[in-house]
């Protein structure tokens, strides 16, 4: 049986169908779930793609946190569902209190785009298990309100903890803190962070290497050992 993934589309997303496709790839079906829809049609693991939901209005992911289909995403990750967010995702899952901390302003203050150097903290949770740690990879950043945030013992909790999934390299794009790209729950069903993955799956675009692909090889590997 194939491993079904939905990718949630909400009003301003931009990236769910590069998404979709990057699942294809991997060797899933893609699920497209809308925003004002609960069912989230049987899935075995959600996506929550980059893009401006509702215009970012108030804060990023803030009015998208209370759609109608968060609701369930909540309640199941929680039960253990495998949840990635990617940018908009990420700042939704913080919002929605999925993932502590929270998401600011670029402390340049300007829109970023580039391809980013990133470290693998954390190849134990469902969507990096195909990475190594200490892995080093390359990956399409493109943010504004990218500065990952949190007092200062939540940072400690996640360093302890090992759940700092990825983090930047060479150069700190945002101004995160303690470089973090990106995080992890407790459980690893839960993974969230700044850069796209799903812009690194094939040689011709992108960063012209395919580091993003073990984001959705991994999925599907522990959706099949399940």
């Amino acid at each position: 049986m194939t491993a079904r993934i939905g990718v949630v589309t909400f009003p301003g997303s931009l990236d769910d169908r590069d998404t979709q496709r990057a699942i294809r790839l991997a060797g899933a079906e893609p699920v497209a779930l809308w925003h004002k829809d609960k069912d989230l049609k049987q899935v075995d693991a959600v996506v929550l793609p980059g893009g401006f939901s509702y215009g970012d209005y108030l804060r990023a992911g803030a009015i998208s946190r209370f759609s109608p289909v968060m609701e369930t995403v909540i309640e199941q990750a929680k039960a253990g569902l495998p949840v990635l967010g990617i940018c908009n995702g990420f700042q939704i899952l913080t919002e929605a209190h999925l993932l502590p901390g929270g998401m600011l302003g670029n402390d340049h203050l300007h829109f970023i785009c580039r391809d980013q150097k990133l470290r693998v903290e954390n190849a134990e949770t469902s969507w990096t298990a195909d990475y190594e740690a200490g892995q080093e990879i390359h990956i399409p950043l493109k943010n504004m309100d990218g500065r990952y945030v949190a007092d200062q013992y939540t940072l400690d909790k996640l360093e302890a903890e090992g759940r700092v999934a990825f983090r930047y390299l060479d150069f700190n794009p945002n101004g995160s803190l303690n470089d973090i790209a990106g995080i992890t729950n407790e459980a690893g069903n839960v993974v969230g962070l700044m850069p796209h993955p799903e812009h690194a799956v094939e040689p011709l675009v992108g960063t012209g290497r395919t580091d993003g692909l073990p984001f959705f090889t991994s999925i599907l590997k522990k959706l099949v050992n399940v």
